[in-house]
């Protein structure tokens, strides 16, 4: 599998935020979001090919009990859904990042959290993208039987960037949309940002609609802890 980086650090977002976790980021995406913040795994995906067994030691070695996969978008690729079945077996709580257009190739359940950020129609990138992207990237973004899938596989959590009132809206006919009995404490509102100072300007706001909602304010604690850099 293409691998960008293996590290650790600490869980920045969502129900585990704080948590000591090894991060596998993988490379390669069939989204290209115009916002991503790590465009190094999608927009020019870069990294190196490693076998699940060299991922595993790599995993072992940084000695945390919570691994998170993430990307790009991991579950494109066959040998995630080995490397977090053989995780789990060797004792590893199994995060997986990702947007809710994959499901994983295989029948054994793949992560202890499943966590979804499906993505709104403001991540899709300019009509005159290169390569068809802003068409490719719209008639891809949305899979609600695979967001069905995966919030019935077990565990899960649904994480929502959002940067306008229009954006809260879609987020919100969205969950509606799925049919799903959604309890609001595993739906995080994620402020897009880049900065801390852009984190705390439009926290404020989507504060205020969590507590009018139900739902949970994701205030991105890394780019606050270490700001929008790699390996953290």
């Amino acid at each position: 599998m293409r691998i960008s980086e293996i590290y650790a650090s600490l869980q920045g977002e969502g129900l585990l935020a704080g948590t000591p976790s090894t991060f596998v980021r993988t490379s390669g995406c069939n989204l290209r979001c115009v916002w991503c913040d790590t465009p190094f795994t999608s927009w020019e995906p870069t990294g190196e090919d490693i076998g699940l067994a060299d991922v595993l030691a790599k995993v072992d070695a940084l000695r945390q009990r919570h691994v998170v996969i993430t990307g790009g978008e991991p579950l494109l690729f066959a040998e995630v859904a080995e490397l977090c079945v053989a995780l789990r077996r060797a004792g590893c709580h199994v995060t997986v990042e990702t947007a809710g257009t994959v499901l994983p190739v295989t029948s054994e359940q793949v992560a202890d959290l499943m966590s979804i950020s499906p993505k709104l129609a403001s991540s899709t990138p300019p009509a005159d993208t290169p390569q068809r992207w802003a068409t490719r990237h719209e008639a891809s973004r949305r899979r609600d039987d695979v967001l069905r899938g995966l919030a019935a596989a077990g565990r899960h959590q649904f994480k929502f960037v959002i940067d306008s009132e229009s954006d809260l809206a879609e987020a919100c006919g969205w969950l509606d949309d799925l049919g799903l009995d959604v309890d609001r404490a595993t739906v995080f509102l994620m402020p897009q940002a880049r900065t801390a100072d852009e984190l705390a300007r439009r926290s404020t706001w989507l504060a205020q609609e969590c507590r009018r909602l139900g739902f949970r304010l994701a205030p991105r604690h890394h780019i606050t802890w270490f700001g929008n850099r790699r390996g953290t």
